[in-house]
């Protein structure tokens, strides 16, 4: 027995059912937009392979100035966690929807008339209202009268400061430390410069979020758990209140 279906010839004078028809979903805009990229395309030497890699050139560029960068860590001063020739993505969007820095985010930040011209990458210590104290009794960073406990992340053998400090860190700023405290210019070496070696909240570029090369690093930046136990700043009593 024969099992194979056997084909039928079409009625050429039959009008093809609506759910065969192929239309033009475009229409008559599609055209004109498929000659427009085809005009343009042959406008640009090379044709269309120019005139995609062109438009991927955009597409990258506008994603790097809004979205997402890469920066290439050029010291050792948030070692062991960040090292030399590490390259790491930052986040350009985390803090620009109402989102303010977080203590322990590690940021990218413009240090220009603070720290120098150029760009730097340092962990968030203290943010506005903050009070933050080197050293306890034990020798550890205190936030809002709360010990920091940063042996997680603090580089082998260092200790928290070997520079006393007692700040109160002003609204809309933020006070940065490395990670390799021997070996990092931070908020500690500009407390007797203008602004006090705070960082303001608009100079931030953005939030390291991941270590992309070289690969056998790659992994996601994390928040430290030691942060989340610090308590909210106290706010100032306004002038004049009575308790």
């Amino acid at each position: 027995m024969d099992t194979e279906a056997q084909p039928t010839e079409r009625d050429r004078s039959s009008r093809p059912s609506d759910a065969e028809e192929i239309s033009d979903p475009g229409g008559p805009e599609g055209r004109s937009r498929l000659a427009l990229v085809s005009r343009a395309a042959e406008s640009v030497p090379g044709g269309r392979i120019t005139l995609t890699l062109l438009v991927c050139l955009v597409f990258v560029l506008l994603l790097g100035t809004f979205v997402v960068q890469p920066f290439q860590i050029p010291s050792g001063s948030m070692e062991n966690g960040l090292r030399i020739g590490d390259r790491v993505l930052v986040n350009k969007l985390a803090y620009r929807f109402g989102a303010d820095p977080r203590r322990g985010d590690v940021i990218v930040f413009d240090g220009t008339g603070y720290f120098g011209d150029s760009d730097y990458i340092k962990r968030v210590v203290g943010v506005g209202g903050d009070h933050v104290v080197c050293c306890d009794k034990e020798g550890r960073i205190e936030v809002n009268g709360r010990s920091v406990d940063e042996s997680t992340f603090l580089y082998p053998g260092d200790s928290p400061s070997t520079v006393p400090f007692d700040v109160d860190v002003p609204p809309g700023t933020l006070f940065v430390l490395g990670d390799h405290r021997g070996n990092s210019s931070d908020s500690r070496d500009h407390l007797g410069s203008p602004g006090g070696g705070m960082i303001p909240v608009g100079d931030v570029i953005g939030r390291a979020d991941w270590i992309l090369w070289p690969g056998d690093r790659f992994t996601r930046l994390r928040r430290p758990a030691a942060y989340a136990r610090v308590p909210a700043a106290e706010e100032p009593t306004p002038v004049g209140a009575h308790g």
